[in-house]
């Protein structure tokens, strides 16, 4: 009986963000970021999974995630939604990847891309449970190599730390996404120029972005993830 309560008790305090198919919970002071688990009893990286009402949620914390991190800094839009296909370049082991499938949804579908084949194989793992996830072994820098087994995509989102991300977040957005739709670029401003300041590398990254695509909104993902800023740009 007291286990009941608790549930329903945790069932009220869930409750969807201003996001589709992202939840928040209340816990004490703090606030408590959630997806929906797409493959229920599965932990895909030791977050924790708490159950209410029979529907299970995955904490996404945004010290291991930056559009998490984002989210709870108050970035206004995202543009993800279920059933959309989406495109993730840097998935590495598939921390933020997993919690986009549980967004997306059945319905969805994430290409999670990577050049790196340890972090690839963790992903197969991943993605031996989520339907929704096809990991891909490649260079993001070299669309032209993987073309073949893309889509158009609904979606994009960048997370590489490289001097050229820029370049590589605009060759994949002309490869792939659908003009009038939104991509995501996570920018480690030490990874393009570790002499200068954060704040310069951010305002010269949104002047080169500017002449190709719409910049809807940015976000500083202090003190989550240091030196870092979230761009969601709209293709023309």
């Amino acid at each position: 009986m007291r286990l009941e309560k608790t549930l329903k008790r945790d069932l009220r305090m869930i409750k969807e963000t201003s996001f589709r198919n992202i939840f928040e919970m209340k816990k004490g002071r703090k606030k408590l970021l959630l997806t929906k688990n797409l493959v229920k009893g599965v932990s895909v990286y030791g977050e924790k999974l708490i159950t209410a009402n029979d529907v299970e949620y995955r904490e996404w914390k945004p010290e291991h995630s930056k559009l998490a991190a984002a989210i709870v800094k108050g970035i206004k839009q995202i543009n993800l939604k279920p059933d959309t296909v989406v495109l993730y370049l840097g998935a590495s082991t598939g921390t933020t990847v997993s919690h986009v499938s549980d967004i997306v949804g059945k319905g969805g579908f994430v290409f999670a891309l990577d050049s790196a084949p340890r972090v690839v194989r963790d992903l197969v793992f991943v993605s031996e449970n989520r339907l929704n996830i096809a990991p891909i072994l490649a260079d993001a820098n070299q669309p032209e190599k993987y073309k073949d087994r893309i889509t158009k995509v609904d979606w994009l989102y960048q997370d590489i730390a490289q001097k050229h991300q820029v370049e590589i977040f605009l060759k994949n957005i002309s490869a792939f996404l659908k003009p009038g739709h939104f991509a995501l670029l996570a920018v480690k401003a030490r990874s393009i120029d570790v002499t200068k300041e954060p704040s310069i590398i951010f305002d010269q990254v949104k002047k080169q972005l500017e002449k190709h695509v719409i910049i809807a909104d940015k976000v500083l993902l202090n003190p989550y993830q240091k030196d870092h800023c979230l761009f969601i740009c709209k293709k023309k």
